[in-house]
């Protein structure tokens, strides 16, 4: 609804203040509906916000992007046969809203179910699971698609689904939830580096390529700051109403949270060709003003307007801290166990690692030694040096357990250090690592 009302409001406004037709004008909004997720942590950084305010900034922006592409589909049919069906055009986006959500649901139970009937057998293998779960997405996107609904909705709600499946099944594969938990974190990282490189490369391409446009009219100039300061306007009243509980302050930061990035960069790009080419170049100015001007307004009002994360600041050296606390418990636990000089120098040196006090000199001669196959102890010592890691690991998680039982620092990153502890304990114990 935010996104529907933004734009009829927005879209009235530039035809009556610019003179601009209203197709080109509900085109111009509507690219500039979809807010970006990942564009609102980055001008996040260093600062607190509610968790109910960050929980519903992502998940509008989850949600809206369909909206926005339905909306950019009337505006451009509006624009080429300068006719608007009022009726056409709600039913277009409910079938598509609707539909994708229908399409998505359906699609990701049978794939649920049949992922887990394979768990359940001895064909199952965690290379495949995998596959498969990386697959589903791209296989429900497209199916969407091809039936003529929203894919954005369809994968959105089919995630839902699978968020669900695995609070309901993390042991019956405890490898296959560890991979796909590590590989979804690192796809994450990847593609929202990914999505700021693609973003300032175009943005770049943009102003090189309209270098000469852009001065001959500033137009382009006050139409994008026109579009976002009358998107703000009806975030503002829409949150004040019905998201920020009558709370002035909150509706200004959810407002401000609305971030455009390299959504409405991509739906941009999308339209070339289905526009005259001086209205083109006209909306990626328009567009690329809203960009930038939606990620510094909120980057520097939110400095002034929320609290810096003093956990975020704190947090490197608390970790730090406890890190060398715990490892020094693990050694003196080594130290008192009854073993072969050089098999407790090898556990010193390993737990030492934890917190990356062994010097690169150490590390060299260690790694010379592997590698010219002369192993700081042999293979029977081996054995002694898995079971005196094993009590080291053991007493530093006793030492955790306890600093969690005493509050002395938050939970949070008692579980951080823990894990780390139980993921070095898994190369240890596991046959498939071959670390030991």
């Amino acid at each position: 609804m935010l996104a529907i009302i933004s734009a009829v409001i927005a879209s009235l406004d530039l035809h009556g203040i610019f003179a601009v037709s209203l197709p080109l004008a509900l085109v111009m909004v509507a690219i500039s509906t979809p807010t970006d997720a990942t564009a609102f942590e980055s001008v996040m950084t260093g600062r607190k916000i509610s968790e109910r305010l960050g929980n519903q900034l992502k998940m509008e922006s989850l949600f809206n992007d369909a909206t926005g592409l339905i909306l950019l589909q009337a505006g451009l049919l509006w624009l080429k046969t300068s006719e608007f069906s009022f009726g056409q055009n709600v039913g277009k986006l409910l079938v598509s809203a609707i539909g994708g959500a229908l399409v998505g649901a359906v699609l990701a139970v049978v794939f649920m179910l049949f992922r887990q009937a394979l768990v359940r057998t001895a064909a199952n293998v965690v290379s495949s699971q995998s596959l498969l779960y990386l697959l589903t997405p791209i296989i429900i996107y497209l199916v969407a698609e091809e039936v003529a609904v929203s894919g954005i909705i369809a994968v959105v709600v089919a995630g839902l689904v699978n968020n669900g499946e695995a609070n309901s099944s993390r042991f019956s594969s405890p490898r296959q939830m560890y991979f796909g938990t590590q590989l979804l974190n690192f796809g994450s990282e990847i593609l929202n580096g990914a999505v700021f490189v693609i973003l300032g490369i175009s943005l770049e391409r943009i102003v090189s390529s309209q270098y000469r446009q852009m001065f001959q009219s500033l137009r382009w100039l006050w139409l994008g700051l026109a579009v976002y300061l009358l998107l703000i306007i009806c975030r503002v009243v829409y949150a004040y109403g019905f998201i920020a509980r009558r709370q002035w302050r909150d509706s200004w930061l959810f407002a401000l949270g609305g971030v455009h990035g390299t959504v409405t960069l991509a739906m941009t790009f999308s339209i070339g060709g289905m526009v005259p080419a001086r209205q083109f170049q006209q909306i990626i100015l328009v567009e690329t003003v809203v960009i930038i001007v939606s990620m510094l307004v909120p980057t520097i009002l939110f400095k002034l307007l929320l609290p810096q994360d003093g956990d975020a600041l704190s947090r490197p050296a608390i970790l730090a801290r406890i890190r060398e606390e715990m490892t020094a418990v693990g050694i003196q636990r080594v130290n008192a166990l009854d073993l072969a000089a050089d098999v407790k120098r090898a556990v010193i040196y390993e737990l030492r690692d934890q917190n990356n006090t062994n010097p690169l000199r150490s590390f060299l001669h260690r790694w010379r030694r592997t590698v010219s196959h002369h192993p700081a102890i042999t293979y029977l010592q081996s054995r002694d040096q898995r079971w005196a890691m094993m009590q080291a690991f053991a007493s530093e998680r006793e030492f955790l357990t306890e600093q969690a039982r005493q509050h002395v620092v938050e939970l949070s990153l008692i579980h951080d250090i823990y894990t780390e502890v139980l993921m070095s304990e898994a190369l240890v114990v596991d046959p498939y690592s071959r670390m030991v």
